[in-house]
């Protein structure tokens, strides 16, 4: 029998250890529907580890031609990530959670600086906050509206004219917000549709292949007309429950359809209903599960992360949506899904999983997820942004959270 060095021991053992690992946190994390974790490349990097809030906007804040980000009442410059605080963001009648749920990047006023779109649960109110010529200094918070409790909002080019509009999930009804004028005067426009549709969850998509994106709701989805100025039928064709915002609507399996994914904000649950159509022509939805495996699944956002021209999707835990929730101290994570039209299944990426809160406090009122997940943890608050932060040709993800705030580097390609 040949004696291996102790070198060549050492080496064979940290091989068998990292192989363990590996196994182990895969079978800790199996999913019901979607194969087993593939093994990938993605490095976080800490942008704030003590930030609370769980928005985020990516955007050139400072004009230097590298991307920012924003969340909160801050900002971070690239590449070093220096905060800025620009405003005072207060916490609501709920200490768990902070007025700000959602910062989309927007030059609102078309100055050429970037300003910020936000919203807030409690306060009910939907603001623009302008960055002034120094973004170092105080930024100015302008109301738009106040509609009602919102979970969170986004920018979204409904009509496909590149003009965005802004799109927020309000409880009770279905609203959006069109700017109107920039100059001499900023002025919004609000546009309601009936409210059958309305509940929680939002998202977009062209449902019946007409070319006009539909909006997407968790009791079915209102159909764009071909006038601008026109009713949207509403179509109840499905049930979601507490729905993610976005609820995506994509052709993932390629037959032409668009099919539609959402995750249970406040359940166990990543789910898709697969379009088709009888003899007649009626649409049909056939629901599946995709993984069934953690909980609180708040927010998605569709990208093409592997560069191979088919769009996948983004998503994760929502780190104490509700404090005391089923499987809200359980280890969070942040995942990628890919249908493979081939073998007819989703593909799981682990992009991030990190460790449970076995010491959290039994009463889900005394939780605090700066206190109770290990320093670093990173999860999803109620956006993410995704975008090529380091400008080499992928596609990165910002994630915000109650326990901080993290970017998350792909290497598929690398410098």
């Amino acid at each position: 029998m040949k004696i291996l060095s102790s070198s060549r021991n050492l080496k064979i053992a940290r091989f068998c250890f990292l192989y363990l690992t590996f196994l182990i946190v895969c079978a800790g994390n199996q999913p019901l529907k979607a194969d087993d974790p593939v093994a990938t490349t993605w490095r976080k990097h800490t942008i704030n580890d003590r930030s609370p809030f769980e928005a985020v906007g990516v955007a050139d804040f400072n004009g230097d031609g590298k991307l920012d980000v924003f969340s909160g009442d801050s900002w971070y410059a690239a590449p070093d990530w220096t905060r800025h605080q620009v405003r005072d963001v207060k916490p609501g009648r709920n200490p768990h959670y902070h007025e700000d749920f959602a910062d989309a990047p927007l030059d609102v006023n078309g100055d050429g600086r970037i300003d910020i779109v936000t919203c807030a649960y409690f306060s009910r109110r939907i603001a623009w906050v302008e960055q002034p010529k120094d973004p170092t200094k105080p930024w100015t918070e302008h109301l738009i509206d106040t509609p009602g409790s919102m979970e969170t909002s986004y920018l979204v080019d409904l009509y496909g004219d590149g003009t965005p509009v802004y799109l927020p999930n309000v409880g009770r009804q279905i609203v959006w917000y069109e700017l109107k004028s920039a100059t001499p005067k900023v002025q919004w426009e609000q546009r309601r549709l009936s409210p059958e549709g309305a509940g929680h969850g939002i998202g977009h998509g062209d449902i019946n292949s007409d070319g006009r994106i539909d909006i997407v709701t968790p009791k079915g989805w209102y159909e764009q007309p071909a006038d601008r100025n026109a009713d949207w039928q509403f179509h109840a064709e499905f049930e979601l429950g507490t729905a993610s915002i976005e609820i995506i609507g994509h052709d993932f399996d390629g037959d032409g359809d668009t099919d539609v994914v959402w995750g249970m904000g406040h359940q166990f649950g990543l789910h898709w209903m697969k379009q088709s159509k009888d003899a007649s022509g009626k649409r049909i939805w056939t629901k599946e599960d995709i993984d069934t495996t953690f909980s609180q699944v708040h927010t998605l956002h569709l990208a093409d992360f592997d560069g191979d021209g088919e769009q996948e999707f983004v998503t994760g835990k929502r780190i104490y949506a509700h404090a005391g929730e089923l499987g809200a101290t359980a280890h969070p994570c942040i995942f990628i899904y890919r249908f493979d039209r081939k073998a007819l299944k989703w593909i799981k990426t682990i992009v991030y999983r990190g460790y449970p809160a076995p010491n959290a406090p039994a009463d889900a009122k005394q939780r605090d997820a700066l206190k109770d997940f290990p320093r670093g943890s990173a999860g999803t608050g109620l956006q993410m942004a995704v975008k090529d932060m380091d400008n080499d040709g992928d596609i990165d993800i910002v994630a915000p959270g109650k326990s901080g705030l993290y970017w998350f580097e792909n290497l598929r390609i690398t410098k």
